[in-house]
């Protein structure tokens, strides 16, 4: 018999499945599993070791009765949302992509969920093949808390001056180091590794509607902490605590301790992955 030609007994071809994936990062230890981060030598939070990596792997053995590794665009911090993550796995079930979402959806917990599950080809990479990233980060500017979106969004009571943030906000566009505004990765510091700082703003736009504001950033790639290091900033700049020009030079300096405060985790979402 032609060895070229399929059999009854041949095992079904590789498929690789895309995955888009919407999650409440509240109370998740970020989306990399523990053992991956064993592995990067970066310590757990305080909140436990549960991930959006881990259950998304736990659900997947328990549909398909085996171990599945789950490559995602990148990881997202203790606390931070999405959207729009995207992640990819390979399988040779032949179970529908249709199928596989509802059995997803039916296996992970309240919140995580899959909005989209597709057949890609087999040399898509969730994070090489990455065009761009786009987060939001979203502020609530008023005196008085919001309850049912305070686990989404920064409450700041300080009058913020839009007109500069948005001046100073330019400088920030295109091709450029942005060592000044990364945090020390503890992965790559264990490592020895300082890694290239230079990435490309395609996009960034402050808006407001009523008492929130919003900035989203559109990157081909986002260090460590990035967004949210230019959030903090552009706040310090909305208050006046930054002078005009001063983005610029802390681009030129090149040092994360003339930069703004990092803004906490909770008010940032990973919108859309590009690719």
């Amino acid at each position: 018999m032609n060895p070229s030609f399929p059999t009854n007994n041949d095992p079904p071809a590789i498929r690789n499945i895309k995955l888009t994936i919407e999650y409440d990062g509240t109370n998740f230890n970020g989306w990399q599993t523990q053992q991956a981060r064993n592995l990067t030598n970066r310590q757990p939070s305080q909140k436990g070791q549960r991930t959006v990596q881990g259950e998304m792997e736990k659900a997947l053995k328990k549909i398909f009765k085996k171990d599945l590794k789950l490559i995602g665009s990148g990881r997202t911090d203790s606390g931070v949302h999405a959207l729009g993550q995207v992640a990819n796995f390979q399988t040779r079930s032949i179970m529908p992509t249709t199928k596989i979402q509802s059995a997803l959806n039916a296996n992970l917990p309240d919140d995580i969920a899959i909005t989209k599950t597709e057949d890609v080809p087999l040399n898509f990479h969730s994070q090489y093949s990455v065009q761009s990233k786009t987060y939001r980060y979203t502020i609530l500017n008023r005196n008085s808390r919001c309850v049912q979106q305070r686990d989404f969004c920064l409450l700041y009571h300080h009058k913020l001056n839009l007109r500069a943030m948005k001046e100073e906000a330019k400088s920030l566009l295109g091709r450029q180091d942005f060592k000044s505004f990364t945090a020390s990765d503890p992965a790559k510091c264990k490592k020895g590794i300082e890694g290239n700082t230079v990435r490309t703003i395609k996009r960034l736009t402050i808006n407001k509607k009523g008492d929130f504001l919003t900035i989203d950033i559109e990157a081909n790639g986002f260090l460590y902490k990035m967004v949210r290091n230019i959030v903090g900033t552009l706040l310090e700049v909305g208050i006046g605590k930054l002078p005009k020009g001063s983005i610029k030079q802390i681009l030129l300096k090149k040092d994360r301790n003339t930069a703004g405060i990092t803004a906490k985790p909770k008010g940032l979402m990973l919108l859309e992955v590009k690719y």
